[in-house]
């Protein structure tokens, strides 16, 4: 009789330490129970900053005759921007470079040395402006300084956006939002509640041309090309599950 009742009282102590060796460990499952989700915020822009660089040069073997060459030519390449409407704080004329022109001299075949051909002196100039389209217009018309005897080259402007900050707080926002809402479907398609935010981790910002089919970079792209460009974001959220 007493061995019946100490095998009785055995399994009931393993089924009461089994209830509450599987409560312990629903609780930790509980509690460790989280949902992670990653959220897009995207906004379509228009550039409202154009910067456009170029460069004017002269070529003489009398270094002052080039200085004055390119002086002449600074005046008129000013006058010229000024006359499509360019205001005078918008331009900036960095300093000359000098540069001396040699070519490698041979006799018989043999190399000799270099020979001095003259001193070329390059000028450029950045024009850095909010009249965008005003801009994009002059460089486009600005072979017309060939007419006018100034040598002047050119780059293709590169657009920016002086409202970034605000723009980037905007994208957080509906990343975060964004994500939010799939951890809500998410929970509750799997018979759950929403918990408390455990973490948040913001993805790389990119700013693409609009419609440009650009890839994206891990590091985070910026377009400095297109007027029309579109950024994005992501947010990768953690929530508890209750």
């Amino acid at each position: 009789m007493m061995k019946y009742l100490s095998a009785i009282i055995f399994s009931i102590a393993i089924v009461i330490a089994s209830y509450f060796l599987g409560s312990a460990y629903i609780e930790r499952a509980n509690t460790n129970d989280s949902i992670k989700v990653t959220g897009a915020g995207n906004s379509n822009f228009t550039s409202d900053l154009i910067v456009w660089n170029g460069t004017f040069s002269r070529f003489s073997k009398d270094l002052k005759q080039a200085y004055e060459g390119i002086a002449l030519d600074k005046e008129i390449v000013n006058k010229y921007l000024e006359e499509k409407g360019i205001k005078e704080d918008e331009v900036i004329f960095n300093s000359v470079n000098t540069i001396e022109r040699t070519k490698s001299k041979y006799e018989n075949g043999n190399f000799v040395g270099q020979e001095f051909e003259g001193y070329e002196l390059r000028q450029s100039i950045k024009v850095e402006s909010t009249q965008v389209e005003l801009i994009e217009k002059v460089a486009r018309e600005i072979t017309e300084l060939l007419n006018r005897g100034v040598q002047f080259n050119s780059t293709p402007p590169r657009y920016y956006y002086t409202k970034l900050a605000d723009l980037k707080i905007e994208m957080i926002s509906k990343a975060t939002e964004d994500a939010k809402l799939r951890a809500e479907r998410i929970a509750k398609n799997a018979g759950g509640k929403l918990g408390k935010l455990k973490k948040a981790d913001m993805g790389v910002f990119q700013i693409t041309g609009r419609n440009s089919g650009e890839d994206y970079s891990w590091s985070g792209a910026y377009n400095t090309s297109s007027k029309k460009k579109t950024a994005s974001i992501t947010m990768r959220l953690d929530y508890e599950i209750e």
